[in-house]
């Protein structure tokens, strides 16, 4: 049922000493937080912890030519990790680093025949986009910054561009199924058999509002809504949490999608990030329930935990986890910018939309 981009997206080293946990979005590396349920909350700021932060970010992980590298992955990029550099470039006020994301993110990821973006690029491969399908919540975000940057700065170009990525999104990836609004997570690979594929950490509430404003309430703020009814009604295991992938099989009917370990990881990670950028904290209160009794039994928050069996991952989040859990449960968040691409995102976003 699912497209190659699913699979890729989900594919994960397993077995202990073999670096379990080092994927894509690199939450291995045996990194062990040290939280605690006794830490003081933290601050850090709208705009990110410091503009520092974000030179450092840039210097890890922005090639010359506007591309977020992901290094631990064979430097491949994804429209996912442009459009978390769009963000945060908007947010650090960095025009000019906006503009070169931009313009290589729209002549080499933008499709031809639609208004969005193939989800990886891949610098080792003769032909460096061999799938030419989309991930929705690169789609999403990519359209968010472009229309506030636009607005900001007086570009009508990236607001042209934002109003066509989110008629793609309205047109080809919202579907209504079961009476409700179902954000698709790609064009291809997530509809078959009458039953329909979302990704929860795709529910980018901020965004949804922002494109309620600009276009509207009505598709999306059906979409929020039904997001929300989602989340709070797909909840699995002994703690009640999101699943990274979950299957609709009809009104009411939700399962971790067949064929995606059955998981509270590395994609649903994100969820408690945009629920609380969303204002709806409330949404993932279990998150909150479930790491804070992690911690008073003296264990670090796992990087992931079974929704079936409740195994435990052998290694804590990443920095960016840990930041994420110092907005939700009041943890001190960590020092220092993760070393890795996807948890140094999460740190920079965390920072930038809570």
């Amino acid at each position: 049922m699912q497209s190659d981009m699913a699979a890729d997206r989900m594919k994960r080293p397993a077995g202990a000493g073999q670096n379990e946990g080092i994927d894509r979005r690199g939450f291995g590396f045996g990194l062990l937080v040290a939280l605690t349920a006794a830490c003081a909350p933290g601050r850090q700021s709208k705009a990110m912890a410091s503009n520092g932060d974000w030179e450092t970010f840039k210097a890890r992980f922005l090639d010359p030519s506007g591309r977020i590298v992901d290094p631990q992955n064979g430097g491949i990029s994804h429209s996912e990790g442009q459009s978390y550099g769009l963000v945060l470039a908007l947010e650090a006020g960095d025009r000019a680093t906006f503009e070169l994301i931009a313009d290589w993110t729209n002549d080499n990821l933008l499709r031809s025949d639609v208004a969005l973006h193939a989800w990886r690029y891949d610098p080792s491969n003769p032909d460096h986009v061999p799938d030419r399908n989309n991930a929705a919540d690169g789609d999403i975000m990519i359209a968010w910054a472009l229309q506030r940057a636009g607005q900001r700065w007086g570009v009508g170009e990236w607001r042209t561009r934002s109003a066509a990525i989110r008629a793609a999104i309205r047109q080809r990836l919202v579907v209504d199924r079961f009476g409700m609004k179902l954000l698709l997570p790609g064009l291809e690979g997530f509809q078959a058999n009458g039953r329909v594929i979302v990704n929860p950490s795709y529910f980018i509430w901020p965004a949804f509002t922002s494109f309620a404003e600009w276009d509207g309430p009505g598709v999306w703020q059906a979409l929020a809504d039904d997001a929300t009814a989602i989340v709070s009604q797909a909840r699995f295991g002994q703690y009640g949490l999101p699943a990274d992938w979950v299957e609709v099989a009809g009104p009411g009917r939700f399962a971790p999608a067949p064929g995606h370990d059955p998981r509270f990881g590395f994609d649903a990670i994100r969820v408690p990030l945009f629920a609380l950028a969303g204002h709806r904290a409330s949404l993932v209160q279990p998150v909150a329930n479930f790491w804070r009794q992690c911690l008073a039994q003296g264990q670090p928050i796992p990087a992931w935990i079974d929704l079936n069996t409740g195994e435990r991952a052998s290694f804590a989040v990443s920095n960016g986890g840990a930041a994420i859990a110092s907005k939700l449960i009041g943890t001190r968040p960590p020092l220092g910018l993760a070393p890795e691409y996807f948890g140094a995102a999460l740190q920079m976003l965390v920072g930038a939309l809570t």
